[in-house]
């Protein structure tokens, strides 16, 4: 890596603890950063040392609350470009409101898109994010748009903690064969279906399982688990269909609601997530869920986006 005499990261509050760890990877301190509210919510934030003609990244997941923390990240941006910065990248290890990517039904919004033209309107200059819910997103921006994958992650953990002849990769759902396709490539397994119906908003109902999961390590993989409801349903239809043993992994643990409650009555082995969202004390006291770090990846693509290096290489 060139010397990053022009780099420089800061941290929003949503998850210092993983831009820490970024910046351990990347041997360079957290950068100088103030962040405070007004008595009635208003952010105020100030960088605390010189950024004139630097390239800054901020990283920031837009999870709960997400509107606080969406808003912490525009005024930080602003600050920067306001500060003469060189190049503003947004880190966003979530990226929230990206299951409004379309218009599911008549007079609803297309929330992706009004946050990346947020994001661009506030003098971001490149968005560098984990596991997009809907790829198609970076073609809301118009500036370069980087969606590196936990996948490869994934992967090595389930080869050095599992056998492999005994695994069967699962969907969810239809819209996530294409995720389970790519993990089930790497590690050589066969792949299933769970055919389920959303009637309502954090509603799923499964209808039926496409492919033979008796007596297998059926492993669920998703890009993000909210409430767990389909992830412990699926879970169960699994195990009540012969799988000997069912555990999932998803990237990002949003785990709001009942989500804690719900694992922790599942039969569900183990849910490995990924930090892009720091979990309150209660999810982890379920003692369902195990966590990875994505700082040497993310940290990694951020030097190769300051060297202006191939990032592709890192999930291939």
């Amino acid at each position: 890596m060139t010397k990053p005499q022009k780099l420089r990261l800061f941290s929003g509050t949503s998850n210092p603890e993983l831009t820490a760890s970024i910046c351990q990877h990347i041997e360079m301190p957290v950068g100088d950063i103030r962040v405070q509210r007004f008595s009635d919510g208003e952010v105020f934030l100030q960088f605390e040392e010189t950024i004139r003609g630097l390239d800054v990244f901020i990283i920031q997941s837009t999870s709960a609350p997400a509107n606080d923390n969406l808003m912490e990240l525009l005024v930080a941006i602003d600050a920067a470009k306001r500060a003469s910065a060189r190049q503003i990248c947004a880190v966003i290890p979530y990226f929230g409101y990206a299951r409004q990517d379309r218009k599911s039904a008549g007079r609803t919004p297309i929330s992706a898109k009004l946050v990346a033209d947020l994001l661009q309107a506030a003098g971001v200059t490149r968005v560098l994010t984990m596991d997009l819910h809907a790829t198609q997103i970076q073609g809301f921006f118009n500036i370069p748009v980087d969606n590196i994958f936990a996948g490869p992650l994934f992967a090595n953990d389930i080869e050095s903690r599992n056998n492999l002849d005994d695994i069967l990769v699962v969907s969810p759902d239809v819209g996530g064969v294409v995720r389970a396709r790519a993990l089930a490539k790497r590690l050589h397994a066969d792949i299933a279906i769970v055919d389920k119906r959303r009637p309502a908003p954090n509603e799923a109902k499964i209808m039926n399982i496409i492919g033979d999961v008796e007596g297998r390590h059926c492993i669920l993989i998703d890009d993000m688990v909210d409430t767990a409801g389909t992830l412990c349903n699926a879970a169960e239809a699994l195990l009540e269909r012969g799988a000997s043993k069912v555990s999932a992994y998803a990237t990002h643990g949003v785990l709001s609601g009942p989500a804690g409650e719900r694992l922790a009555a599942s039969n569900l082995s183990e849910l490995v997530i990924s930090d892009t969202i720091k979990q309150p004390e209660h999810i982890l006291a379920t003692g369902k869920v195990r966590i990875l770090t994505v700082a040497n990846l993310m940290g990694e693509a951020i030097k190769r986006i300051y060297d202006a290096r191939s990032i592709s290489s890192l999930y291939e």
